[in-house]
């Protein structure tokens, strides 16, 4: 089986050839990947390269295929898994096995680590670490993309199911966020803020009684309103505020004030700015978690914290980045139902656009960049296909499906891209 794949093969050095795959043993899968969103990790991999913790040391004579959120359809199956798994069946992966291998103990993850298996790629063969450590995970929802996001959709999943309370007089942690608590989210209209809002509101389990959205931005929080509105949240008995925190002469007094004067349960930080941690460590009720989630650039961040709080009001802090595969199920299974991760997604390409889009990923405005892997296309955000649809009427289909959903991609606009795909470029 031949297969076209983007290869790492050092700093800077991403190539997309077209190779043939090994046969698959008895322990492995062959499978067709249909899509994979580009992460800032692969970005991070590409510029690192060797020296990378996941990406083994012989890559510039052993590349690996690189995209780790992706999605696909199974083809073969090895003899020792044809009872759990069948041609045809969709699927995503837990790319993170905390798994070594290699004399210098590489922590393996499919793509990082292997020469057969990405999400950049039109087949792979996933290997035998992947089925036995239980990662390769089946997907029962339409289409592919929801399954392809569940990697980023399950970050938010571990963070909600990370922070933790206090029982006085005990010393039992209860694990995550306060059922009927308060809970902000800030700068938090961003793609992870919408999937952690998306999220929030079409939880069965848990939800808070209060939920306050901010950000500086009022277009983007226009924005987030329109996509997940207060009014859906109102159906699941949670009372969704979006907040300009820049309008405000004082923000965290009057945020504290929209908490019933106490503060917040739980407090999620979605930007590595200092001043938005300071405002989140304020706003704290007693017992509050503040969860800093997100990742910032440099090693030596550091902000003010009051650990008079921390003593006297048992404040705390964690940090979380990933989700682990248990929260991978719990994001397909809840995909499966019906919650459509597209708020991710700003931009949609081919295998031809993953080498310039990886390399200058920070330079791509927007939240996530899909790609399907066997169209050729350009990296188009969603907002530009009206205007690519003067010249091609591909594009023009596809910007009519994504304004029936709010501007959003779609599993309709997906189905219809792959069946359309070969009239991209004529």
């Amino acid at each position: 089986m031949k297969t076209k794949a983007v290869r790492l093969y050092g700093k800077n050095d991403l190539r997309l050839e077209e190779f043939e795959l090994p046969a698959i043993t008895e322990s492995e899968i062959l499978a067709k990947v249909v899509c994979d969103s580009i992460c800032m990790s692969s970005y991070k991999a590409s510029h690192e390269a060797d020296i990378h913790k996941r990406v083994p040391r012989d890559i510039a004579q052993k590349p690996t295929i690189i995209g780790h959120e992706f999605a696909g359809e199974v083809v073969e199956v090895g003899e020792r898994w044809r009872g759990q798994f069948a041609a045809g069946d969709k699927f995503s992966i837990q790319p993170a096995l905390n798994y070594e291998h290699g004399p210098v103990g590489i922590l393996s993850a499919p793509g990082y680590s292997y020469r057969y298996v990405g999400g950049d790629a039109t087949y792979v063969v996933i290997p035998r670490e992947v089925m036995e450590l239980g990662c390769l995970l089946r997907y029962k929802g339409r289409g592919y993309y929801p399954a392809s996001l569940s990697e980023p959709l399950s970050c938010v999943i571990g963070a909600m199911h990370a922070n933790y309370h206090t029982t006085p007089g005990s010393y039992v942690h209860k694990m995550d966020i306060v059922d009927g608590g308060c809970m902000a989210i800030l700068a938090g209209v961003g793609p992870m803020g919408l999937a952690a809002i998306n999220y929030a509101i079409h939880r069965t389990d848990r939800k808070p009684r209060l939920m306050v959205v901010t950000d500086i931005d009022q277009v983007r929080l226009n924005r987030a309103a329109e996509l997940y509105p207060p009014q859906e949240a109102a159906k699941n008995g949670i009372d969704l505020r979006y907040v300009n925190t820049a309008a405000m002469g004082d923000a965290v007094a009057e945020l504290r004030v929209l908490a019933g004067g106490k503060g917040y349960s739980d407090v999620f930080v979605l930007a590595p700015v200092a001043s938005v941690v300071e405002q989140a460590d304020a706003i704290l009720s007693a017992d509050g978690c503040l969860n800093f989630f997100a990742g910032p650039a440099k090693s030596d961040f550091k902000t003010l914290f009051n650990f008079y709080n921390v003593h006297y009001a048992s404040t705390h802090v964690v940090g979380t980045s990933g989700g682990n595969t248990d929260d991978m199920k719990e994001a397909l299974a809840m995909m499966g139902k019906g919650l459509d991760p597209a708020g991710l997604v700003t931009h949609v390409g081919g295998i031809n656009a993953v080498v310039d889009t990886t390399l200058n990923l920070p330079q791509i405005s927007g939240g996530k960049k899909l790609i399907y892997t066997h169209v050729d296309m350009p990296l188009t955000p969603i907002a530009d296909f009206a205007e690519k649809g003067k010249r091609n009427p591909v594009f023009a289909a596809l910007a009519q499906l994504c304004d029936r959903n709010k501007g959003l991609w779609s599993v309709e606009a997906e189905e219809y891209l792959l069946a359309n795909a070969d009239k991209l470029n004529g």
